[in-house]
């Protein structure tokens, strides 16, 4: 938002200035493909949080601090099976640190992937990805916690019109998307509707909230208290202006209070001065849709040396010394250890010291076919075995990455069930593994 626009309605909010008598207003946001907004969202949150420490240990109180402030584009993509449910957007500004401890943590987006397309399932979880490349799974977070304006707005605002002193209360769908409950489980927010203000030649339908809400999110159980104003611009038909104090509790098993945040928050939204970029002539040929390819994540750790994509439901697990692990949720598992070029065996060898390593863990084996050269830059040479453990019958595939910077061994565990679903996520991910540096004896 313009620092004009801004400085306006703060001037507003303090002064106060409603008129007596207002008529009835219907205060309603359409959002569809004209609808292309500049948002911009700071909020700066304080106080103190429980962490824990060790097994066995008492957890610690830490301080906390925190800013971030975006700014960013978008436009809804009004699809048949998407409707109000996808967002196109291009991010301008991305600012995000938070303290705690004395531990500064800082976040941001690569300038390659800020336009992205953000989904919003019927469960209120966002999902974002990029036409333009592959997101890493910290910009993923940094972006699935933020608003989702069509919930939101839809939520706050009323279903009839209304008057001076209509009061109602916003749905659990917008409070969610404010607190980042995964679900509201009791309270609520309450809204009324103020009256009209007139600035600059311009009505704005002032509106007041608060209310006390409890839930859960993925940081455990709390309890949020909110008050607020928000402005309506009645020219524009658009909610132009959002300002909320919130206090934070986070709670225990009992209900007690482990700790607590205040923060200040605020969304200003106006016209898009870049609306063009979103028009359907710019955004021919851009994919929208989530496929296989753009939904990939992208892992690049220069510590380790090592960097592929792997797909969404594999989430990177043990990362130590010179080994990570991929894990996936109905039992895939993948160990990845990083070899300076000296130490790394030949395709024979490497299968040499597999076959020794069963057999000294009886595992009962199929017969082991001889390592095949599976691609050529890098190289990558695979063999695989049906085997038969404690816990069911298991595909084990085996690759091995040569380079001149080093190598990589890869120990892939796939249940049988699960093979045929899960082996071309593992040829994605052989497919992008590189050696991203000279790998060097450890010291």
């Amino acid at each position: 938002m313009s620092a004009t626009r801004f400085t306006i309605l703060a001037v507003i909010s303090a002064a106060g200035t409603v008129a007596a008598a207002d008529p009835a207003v219907r205060l309603a946001e359409t959002f569809d493909e004209k609808n292309v907004c500049r948002v911009e969202i700071k909020s700066e949150i304080s106080g103190k949080i429980r962490v824990p420490v060790g097994e066995g240990k008492p957890a610690k109180t830490v301080d906390l601090s925190g800013r971030h402030r975006f700014q960013y584009d978008e436009r809804p993509l009004s699809t048949e099976d998407a409707a109000g449910k996808k967002l196109v957007r291009a991010y301008r500004t991305v600012e995000f640190t938070r303290t705690i401890g004395g531990q500064e943590q800082k976040a941001d987006i690569r300038p390659e992937v800020r336009r992205m397309v953000v989904m919003r399932s019927d469960k209120g979880k966002k999902a974002p990805f990029s036409p333009d490349g592959p997101l890493t799974f910290d910009e993923i977070d940094v972006v699935k916690n933020d608003l989702f304006c069509p919930a939101l707005v839809a939520g706050l605002l009323p279903t009839k019109a209304v008057t001076t002193g209509t009061k109602w209360r916003a749905t659990d769908e917008a409070v969610a998307d404010l607190t980042d409950l995964d679900k509201v489980e009791s309270g609520g927010l309450d809204v009324e509707f103020v009256g009209v203000i007139e600035s600059n030649k311009r009505k704005y339908a002032k509106l007041s909230l608060s209310g006390t809400v409890k839930g859960t999110s993925e940081d455990g159980p709390g309890r949020q208290q909110i008050d607020g104003t928000a402005y309506f611009d009645l020219e524009a038909n658009r909610l132009s202006y959002l300002k909320l104090n919130g206090v934070h509790e986070m709670l225990d098993d009992k209900g007690q209070a482990t700790g607590k945040i205040e923060g200040v928050f605020t969304l200003t939204r106006e016209v898009s001065p870049k609306a063009d970029e979103f028009s359907d002539t710019a955004l021919k040929g851009v994919e929208l849709k989530p496929t296989d390819d753009n939904t990939q994540l992208l892992y690049d750790n220069p510590d380790l040396g090592v960097k592929f994509l792997h797909p969404r439901r594999w989430r990177v697990g043990v990362v130590q010394g010179r080994q990570l692990t991929l894990d996936e949720p109905q039992g895939g598992w993948a160990k990845f250890t990083v070899l300076p070029a000296a130490k790394t065996p030949t395709p024979a060898a490497f299968q040499d010291e597999v076959k020794a390593f069963l057999a000294k863990e009886k595992v009962k084996l199929s017969p082991v076919p001889a390592p095949k050269r599976w691609q050529e830059k890098p190289a990558v040479d695979r063999f695989g075995m049906d085997v038969e453990a404690q816990n069911g019958k298991l595909r084990m595939e085996f690759a091995l990455l040569t380079s001149a910077n080093g190598g990589v061994t890869v120990d892939a565990r796939l249940p049988e069930k699960l093979t045929a679903e899960l082996a071309p996520d593992l040829d994605r991910v052989l497919k992008t593994l590189s050696v991203t540096k000279k790998i060097t004896e450890a010291k």
